[in-house]
């Protein structure tokens, strides 16, 4: 039996989306493990989540710059041999050389519906704007922030009286439904990139894959 594909992830807080990852592994829904798990904080909660030879973790503050900490990151990396990289809740930045070493085989989740809001604070800009919609994103992964083509969204309605903390709360349950979905897909050998578009089993996707309220992931709309 061919050895299960091997999973990185990139963390910087509480870890929940790992977290996800590892019960749809447990529960057989997610055919893949965790290389290692690797974080520029080493107080991370996230980090508990697995063995201690599963983790890595270092203060960028102790690096001489921001090339100096994504090198060793990266090194830290590879050397867990992953067929994908995924970031999961990673707050920093990822430089160049670091997203080139990785390049078409990694992933991030983002908390809103890219190409709307990147960076910070997505739930607070989704309310201001008065969106009747909100949802998280799960795209591969560029120097220029938040930029990457993106495979797939889940969608959720915003609802009178949202505040960004019940939002965020709401939305919580369904990310963590997108991201095994689409690293099962991932691990599964039918997700690519080329070329700044997204590839389902060789074909271009013309809009990112929705997931529907039974898990499944499906060709959204194209307007």
């Amino acid at each position: 039996m061919a050895p299960a594909p091997r999973i990185a992830v990139l963390v910087s807080g509480r870890g929940s989306n790992l977290q996800a990852l590892l019960e749809a592994i447990a529960e057989g829904r997610l055919d893949a493990e965790i290389a290692g798990v690797f974080s520029d904080r080493p107080d991370a909660a996230a980090l508990a989540r697995v063995p201690p030879g599963l983790r890595w973790s270092a203060n960028a503050r102790g690096f001489p710059d921001r090339a100096a900490f994504d090198a060793a990151l990266a090194d830290a990396v590879a050397a867990s041999a992953p067929d994908w990289v995924f970031c999961a809740g990673y707050m920093r930045i990822l430089g160049e050389a670091f997203v080139r070493r990785f390049e078409g085989r990694l992933l991030n989740v983002h908390p809103s519906l890219l190409p709307r809001y990147k960076g910070l604070h997505t739930h607070a800009r989704a309310l201001e704007a008065g969106d009747a919609e909100h949802g998280a994103s799960v795209h591969f992964v560029v120097p220029e922030l938040d930029a990457g083509a993106v495979a797939a969204q889940v969608r959720i309605p915003v609802v009178a009286g949202d505040t960004p903390d019940t939002l965020a709360a709401r939305l919580l349950p369904q990310e963590h439904r997108l991201v095994t979905a689409v690293m099962a897909l991932a691990v599964a050998g039918r997700l690519a990139e080329r070329d700044g578009q997204v590839l389902l089993d060789g074909q271009t996707l013309f809009s990112p894959l929705r997931l529907d309220s039974s898990g499944v992931l499906a060709p959204g709309s194209h307007g």
